[in-house]
């Protein structure tokens, strides 16, 4: 095709050169002949092939290059975080085998060295691949799997004795604090889920597919996704200021099945309200599980669904003087259990009686503008209203609780309990001196620190222990920096954790504080 294309040409030019010769035409006719000749020679540089492989070739390939599909446009993105932590030893558990003899506890053995959970290692914290397809204009759909989560011989950081989210402990979806429970269950994979017995998958994070553009100021998302409950636990993992999420707000980090509408608006008033200033989200979701389980890639285990809302309001964003200011509210409310006539001893279901549990947060966020750029500070308070499956309900002495035998709490009672954070740091590459000082080699840093605490332990309680658990607090004092190669696409975070576990000592209820402080060293690629 080439070749004939280039013998036309010379033919074309060789006839009109000869037309000019004989005057037929004029010289400037021929001399814009000759300029076709060549933008027609031009535009058809690229040789004409047939074989598919030959074409993909000569396609342009590495950075920039368009990603091509079958239909609509993709884009690919991920995120990978490397730790490396050390945590500080201590041989004994977190109850006071001693003091427990003393006052008649019978505690002969020697479990509970809590050398299983202060070993140092590296650790693939996440490994996310994230997929986004645009098949039109309206609708979009979002694929992203995280194969680190499959890990569960980790323990929960930056506290090391309980796990609060399921995978993350050293038991698996059964929280520390029952590292011995005898775990109960029924023949099918749901009961084995929702008794403890067994865990869903946790490669597949994100599955769902938003529709938008076709009402005004909104968008709806149907599949699996995160419960927009917080704001921390709902934020993007590389954009996290600390090594790993405050501990009330992991317990939002988890994903769920069902659908969420989201509206945003943007009201103006001078130079206060920025875009996107005023924004709610409104879902319904399975609710599967009891607390501290696996919510994603499962089945519903009873047929009621929890309603969750949230609210956010930028009163002040990007403003000159006044800085950014975000204050905002969530909520979640559900009906959790079902058994044959929801009465308890029943062999069928969740075998307790229906309870109600949910969520509650509220937090807020301030930047301030003009000399004081670069520093920031932020809140976040939550609840958490449960109760504890099949799986975790008997344990023993060997572990935290009191009493000399089994206990059996097969018709154990709701908890609800709670935790705050308040955590600052400055960023110097956002300050007035990161402006001024050109190449300063500590343009790159910011210094963050944060106060954590959480009621997150869990004992039997003395006078009611076949029901009721009695639940304590531990806090977390935290310091550390982030070096930002690239922004949060490239960076590096150490954090050490002051790690302080609440311990009364009195009668049969021995605890004590377990010598756990730790650092962490992230390193994160995201794109």
């Amino acid at each position: 095709m080439q070749l004939r294309f280039g013998a036309l040409m010379l033919i074309v030019a060789a006839f009109a050169a000869r037309l000019a010769v004989s005057g037929e035409i004029t010289q400037a006719e021929f001399d814009k002949l000759k300029r076709e000749v060549q933008e027609l020679k031009q535009n058809n540089q690229k040789p004409v092939t047939s074989n598919a492989a030959e074409r993909v070739t000569e396609e342009k390939y590495g950075p920039d290059a368009a990603v091509r599909t079958r239909s609509g446009r993709l884009t690919i993105g991920g995120l990978v975080q490397v730790w490396y932590y050390s945590i500080q030893n201590d041989n004994s558990s977190w109850y006071n085998r001693d003091g427990l003899n003393r006052h008649g506890g019978g505690v002969t053995n020697a479990a509970g060295s809590n050398e299983v959970a202060d070993n140092d290692s590296f650790r693939i914290r996440r490994a996310e691949l994230k997929f986004t397809m645009d098949i039109t204009e309206n609708v979009t759909a979002h694929v992203m799997i995280d194969p680190a989560r499959e890990a569960t011989s980790f323990p929960n950081l930056s506290q090391n004795q309980t796990t609060i989210l399921p995978g993350k402990g050293i038991y698996g979806d059964i929280p520390v604090a029952f590292n011995d429970g005898q775990a109960q269950g029924g023949n099918t994979n749901n009961d084995a889920v929702r008794n403890g017995l067994g865990s869903a998958n946790r490669l597949l994070q994100d599955a769902y597919i938003t529709y938008h553009g076709i009402l005004p100021h909104h968008e709806v998302s149907i599949g699996q996704m995160k419960r927009h409950l917080g704001e921390e636990g709902t934020r993007d993992s590389s954009q996290l200021d600390f090594v790993e999420r405050a501990m009330i707000t992991q317990a939002a980090d988890l994903r769920d099945m069902g659908t969420e509408i989201h509206g945003f608006w943007s009201p103006k008033c001078g130079t206060f309200f920025g875009d996107n200033s005023i924004q709610y989200w409104v879902g319904m979701f399975d609710g599967a599980g009891s607390a501290f389980q696996q919510l994603q890639n499962r089945s519903d285990d009873n047929d009621n669904k929890d309603v969750v809302g949230s609210f956010l309001l930028r009163p002040i964003w990007h403003h000159e003087t006044w800085g950014s200011l975000e204050v905002g509210a969530s909520g979640r409310y559900g009906h959790g259990g079902e058994s044959g006539g929801r009465v308890p001893g029943t062999t069928d279901g969740l075998d307790r009686n229906g309870h109600i549990h949910g969520n509650a947060y509220a937090w807020g966020m301030y930047k301030p503008g003009t000399v004081l750029k670069g520093w920031w500070i932020r809140g976040e308070w939550g609840m958490i209203r449960d109760r504890f499956g099949v799986g975790a309900d008997t344990t023993t002495p060997t572990d935290q609780v009191v009493f000399t035998g089994n206990v059996a709490t097969t018709a154990v009672a709701d908890f609800t309990l709670q935790g705050w954070n308040v955590s600052t740091g400055y960023k110097f590459s956002d300050s007035i001196w990161g402006k001024d000082c050109g190449s300063a080699w500590w343009k790159p840093f910011e210094v963050v620190g944060r106060y954590d605490c959480m009621q997150n332990l869990f004992y039997h309680d003395l006078t009611d222990p076949s029901r009721r658990l009695d639940v304590f607090h531990t806090t977390n004092i935290t310091a550390g920096f982030n070096y930002y190669i690239k922004n949060n696409n490239a960076k590096i975070q150490f954090n050490y954790n002051w790690v302080f576990e609440e311990h009364p000592s009195t009668g049969l209820r021995q605890i004590r504080s377990v010598r756990n402080d730790n650092f962490v060293l992230n390193f994160q690629v995201a794109w």
